[in-house]
């Protein structure tokens, strides 16, 4: 008779494993449903005033039109001294579908903003699970539209135009570079993929392995994806753009700069993609950093695994670019 393997996970990265344990209790391992009201008032996201201090970009706000023509909130950064036309940067915020808000991981969008005089459009999609699938994807879908139809008076050059999103935006920037594909446009010439949420099913060993502890884990990633697709998650009626991972032919997508920590749910599944990618003839970049959890670039920016992971994506964003 079988028995039933325990799954350890890899452990953390000592300096991780330091910030995980004095951040104590105010960063929950576990997120519930009944959890998501109380973290949107609590707020995940530091003050845009604080990011921007000391920084010479510059920021407005728009109104863009989203899925079935819905008002949507976006942000735009440029250097303050951009004139002319450089790469644009369009940016799926992180929070898993539930939580967050388009200044939730801005600071690394903000980054190559001032390294490459890149133009960054952030969209403030509409949150499950209020708002269910396809309206994340669509949202974002329809923000890349009109970023691309109004590169010229924004200041970026259509040709070098990426998505780039963290976790749940990870997701849905995946996700809208499968409809761009399959619709015929808009081009995009490369995504970054941080630590994507990609797979509902949530069966893989390292979806076991982090449990009750790290950031974001097994119960988590369910209250995330039951928000975003409800009865139909794990089910076959689930489509390739709210889960990539469900896509069989990642042929014809733009080249891919894909991350991820080996303690945290997401591993495998990131891993997966990007050997689809392989697979189907295309270019991916990959890199799992030993004994990173969910998010650690953002929640320890100052540790020595963070910086060279945020040193790695800018290195190869120069190296695409020619810059």
């Amino acid at each position: 008779m079988a028995t039933e393997v325990t799954r350890n996970r890899p452990p953390f990265d000592p300096e991780l494993a330091a910030v995980l344990d004095a951040a104590g209790e105010p960063v929950p391992s576990t997120v519930t449903a009944e959890m998501i009201p109380l973290m949107r008032e609590a707020g995940v996201t530091i003050s845009i005033d604080d990011v921007l201090s000391g920084r010479k970009v510059t920021h407005r706000e728009i109104i863009i039109p989203g899925y079935q023509g819905a008002d949507l909130v976006a942000s735009v950064f440029a250097r303050e001294d951009h004139e002319n036309v450089g790469p644009g940067i369009f940016h799926t915020h992180g929070g898993g579908m539930i939580i967050g808000d388009r200044f939730t991981g801005i600071d690394v969008m903000l980054d190559w903003v001032e390294r490459f005089d890149a133009v960054c459009v952030s969209v403030e999609y509409r949150l499950a699970p209020e708002f269910p699938d396809p309206y994340p994807v669509e949202d974002c879908y329809a923000g890349l539209v009109w970023t691309t139809d109004h590169a010229d008076e924004l200041g970026i050059d259509a040709e070098r135009l990426l998505i780039a999103g963290g976790s749940a935006g990870g997701g849905l920037a995946a996700g809208v570079a499968l409809l761009a594909r399959d619709r015929g446009g808009p081009a995009l010439f490369a995504q970054c993929l941080i630590y994507p949420m990609i797979d509902d099913r949530n069966e893989t060993i390292s979806s076991h392995q982090i449990d009750g502890e790290g950031v974001w884990d097994r119960t988590s990633n369910f209250t995330g994806w039951d928000a975003l697709l409800g009865d139909r998650r794990g089910t076959e009626d689930v489509s390739i753009y709210a889960a990539p991972s469900r896509a069989t032919d990642l042929s014809g997508l733009p080249s891919a700069y894909i991350d991820v920590g080996t303690a945290e749910v997401f591993r495998d599944e990131d891993v997966a993609y990007a050997s689809q990618i392989w697979a189907d003839g295309g270019v991916a970049e990959l890199h799992a950093w030993p004994g990173g959890f969910h998010g650690f670039d953002m929640m320890a920016p100052d540790t020595a695994l963070a910086q060279a992971m945020r040193a790695s994506r800018t290195a190869w964003l120069a190296r695409i670019l020619g810059d």
